[in-house]
């Protein structure tokens, strides 16, 4: 395929690089990631979920998750606050009686003191003295989330100028720190760095556009020569390969 056939697709695939709820069945069988963490994340939430538990979700996307662990409506909660996925949230929680609230998980949360027995929150925003005051005694929060230095190889790749990582505290040991100083005592902890794979340029490039906060100010045309030997890796090796980094934390009020 010559550079025009191949700056065709890329620019078609950044121009339909749109998603509601969190949903990357766009680019199946193009990439992959996070087979291989050695925790699953459903798994643990099923561990601690009882039937008569009440549950919040934080950043819930488009209620994806939370939906598929058939828990009672009247027992779930979940907030969002990206525009696209509030919308969705709306329609599709709201009518099951599930409490929907648009909210950003750094701030003060619209639910009443102990009112949960769990909060989960998976790669989301959050607060640990707002968990705190919202958990009852004993209450847990369940987390994964992506580290600090989530997907630099790939960023490194494609930007001409290559910024400072957007949020340097996402490491296991500093959140840690401070659940344990909001009152919490640590259940389970890990962090790991795994590959994720690309197999496909224009995969990456829908990607890297929807990802928008690790590759800002990305575009096909500014980073053209970047993407060319990107495509010159892929030809030589069968696949693009950089590394994830994400780590889980399980922790109980005291």
């Amino acid at each position: 395929m010559n550079k025009k056939e191949l700056l065709k697709i890329w620019l078609h695939e950044e121009e339909i690089a749109h998603i509601k709820g969190w949903d990357f069945s766009h680019i199946n069988g193009k990439y992959d990631e996070e087979h291989d963490l050695p925790w699953n994340y459903e798994k643990i939430v099923r561990q601690y979920l009882t039937p008569e538990m009440k549950l919040l979700d934080i950043d819930t996307g488009g209620g994806e998750f939370l939906l598929s662990l058939h828990h009672p409506y009247y027992n779930l909660a979940a907030t969002e606050y990206y525009q696209p996925n509030v919308e969705l949230c709306r329609k599709k929680l709201l009518p099951l009686g599930i409490d929907f609230q648009k909210a950003d998980g750094r701030h003060k949360l619209p639910f009443q003191d102990q009112n949960f027995d769990i909060v989960i929150n998976r790669h989301g925003n959050y607060n640990s003295k707002e968990i705190y005051r919202i958990l009852k005694k004993r209450g847990i929060f369940i987390t994964e989330q992506v580290g600090a230095e989530n997907d630099r190889k790939l960023v490194e790749l494609l930007l001409n100028d290559v910024p400072d990582i957007p949020f340097p505290d996402q490491y296991l040991k500093i959140a840690q720190e401070i659940f344990e100083n909001a009152g919490f005592s640590v259940i389970e902890a890990d962090e790991v760095f795994r590959p994720i794979k690309f197999w496909d340029v224009g995969a990456l490039v829908w990607f890297a556009r929807i990802i928008e906060w690790e590759f800002p100010n990305f575009h096909v045309k500014d980073c053209l020569e970047n993407l060319y030997h990107a495509q010159e890796i892929l030809e030589r090796n069968g696949v693009i390969e950089g590394k994830i980094h994400r780590f889980l934390l399980v922790v109980k009020k005291c």
